[in-house]
């Protein structure tokens, strides 16, 4: 007899006719009822940029068209060799846009700005993905790990035969402009996009500025003029605002929460962003990740939320995690929130419950060629990790998908290294991005995102 859907050990994908990576993660996993699908780039990985994905005059092909019709064409590979449709089953997609914008000086003046045009990928996303189209991120960051890539997609997709129902905002809340849904459900899972402060007009052909011309609602800014207020607690003010209702909308609330994505600029705004959260969300957090550096799509916005949920009529259980023996989070977030088979772990940092560096995880200030920090902070991570997996009733074995965000490139291989060690049969899916600049916790070379399934 088959075993019951939810009890089937996580199983990988390797599709014909898409270049093998060079770095050890599985293309795609599938387990319990999910896909998940690794981060792909225009490379096959034997020469940089795929000779498909490049051209010899950028005045006759747009760059970013060519590099994103070679990954959104091999995610859809990708997809049919796990036996489904990109268009009809994926729920959540991530964009990470390669861009020497902003600056570390003008994100610690507050300025998130890429300076970008996503649209040639749009374009080419909506060639295979309709209507509802998934819950979506697209962030500007400043290096990919293939030299000259300028764009990174990955996935999450649903292993079942249900339909997935996209919803629009609801009257009085601002309508994005991109062509994503800003909430789409499938069966118990609701999926709500990356929201921004903005009413997505902001200053646009109008004659009355507050300072800068600005993408930002009224409700979101401070007076420049003045010494009043925080910008960044404003901005997370209005967003939690606009992911509530259009949670309301999708038959959930903010409550129901079990994973959070924030992304902010400069790491400063971390404190802000803090503040309003804990408003927000004052018992029981979801599980959630904050990452710096993040080029965002709306000027003058300083933080973005995505969010996942259950549903309210559904019966599943959202559990918080906790055991002693990995570090408490230093802010505002549990250890790991289970909602059925899945698993989602906050941020996993080389951090102690004060929020500073563990001890032992860098150089002596005496001795800086001793040592290899990266492979020991990835080593104290991973053991915390298997700790609050098995408090879960699961294993670090388990563990499916990865984001990972590296402070600076150098500090790559020895992670990467120290991390495949610990996966000697299944590796998870992988997206790796390289921020250019520190973590929330000095010192840190890493932050890890991470899914792990749960039999």
């Amino acid at each position: 007899m088959e075993k019951p859907i939810s009890s089937r050990a996580p199983v990988a994908v390797w599709p014909d006719g898409v270049p093998k990576p060079l770095m050890p993660y599985t293309p795609a996993i599938k387990a319990g009822g999910w896909l998940f699908v690794a981060g792909q780039l225009a490379s096959d990985f034997e020469t940089g940029v795929a000779p498909e994905a490049k051209t010899a005059n950028p005045n006759l092909a747009n760059q970013l068209t060519l590099q994103s019709r070679y990954i959104m064409g091999n995610l859809a590979k990708t997809v049919a060799a796990a036996g489904r449709d990109i268009n009809r089953d994926s729920v959540r997609i991530w964009q990470w846009y390669a861009s020497p914008y902003p600056t570390m000086e003008e994100f610690k003046e507050g300025n998130t700005w890429p300076r970008i045009s996503t649209t040639p990928h749009i374009i080419e996303r909506n060639v295979h993905i309709q209507d509802p189209r998934p819950a979506s991120t697209a962030m500007g960051i400043k290096e990919l790990l293939v030299k000259d890539t300028l764009l990174e997609v990955d996935l999450i997709c649903v292993d079942d035969d249900e339909e997935s129902s996209g919803f629009k905002v609801p009257d009085g809340v601002p309508s994005p402009l991109a062509g994503y849904s800003p909430a789409i459900r499938r069966g118990d899972w609701i999926f709500l996009s990356g929201e921004l402060p903005t009413d997505w007009k902001g200053d646009f052909e109008s004659p009355v500025h507050l300072g800068e011309p600005s993408s930002l609602a009224i409700e979101a800014r401070v007076n420049p003029y003045l010494w009043y207020d925080s910008e960044i607690e404003k901005q997370t003010e209005y967003t939690l605002w606009k992911l509530s209702k259009i949670a309301e909308e999708a038959g959930t609330s903010l409550s129901r929460a079990v994973k959070a994505e924030v992304y902010i600029g400069d790491p400063s705004d971390f404190q802000g962003m803090e503040k309003v959260w804990k408003r927000w969300f004052p018992e029981n957090p979801p599980a959630r990740v904050v990452i710096p550096y993040m080029g965002l799509g709306g000027r003058g916005s300083r933080v973005e939320v995505a969010l996942t949920l259950l549903a309210n009529d559904s019966k599943k259980v959202i559990e918080t995690i906790h055991t002693d023996k990995a570090p408490k989070p230093f802010s505002h977030e549990p250890q790991a929130v289970k909602g059925d088979n899945l698993l989602f772990l906050s941020q996993q940092l080389p951090a102690d419950e004060d929020g500073l560096l563990a001890e032992g995880l860098s150089r002596h200030p005496n001795f800086p060629y001793y040592g290899q920090p990266s492979r020991q902070q990835m080593t104290y991570m991973l053991k915390n990790v298997a700790a609050i997996c098995e408090a879960a009733g699961t294993s670090l074995d388990n563990v499916v998908r990865r984001a990972c965000f590296h402070d600076h490139g150098e500090h790559f291989a020895e992670a990467i290294d120290e991390w495949a060690a610990h996966f000697p049969g299944l590796k998870p899916v992988s997206t790796t991005i390289i921020l250019g600049g520190p973590h929330v916790v000095p010192g840190a070379h890493t932050l890890l995102d991470l899914i792990a399934y749960v039999p």
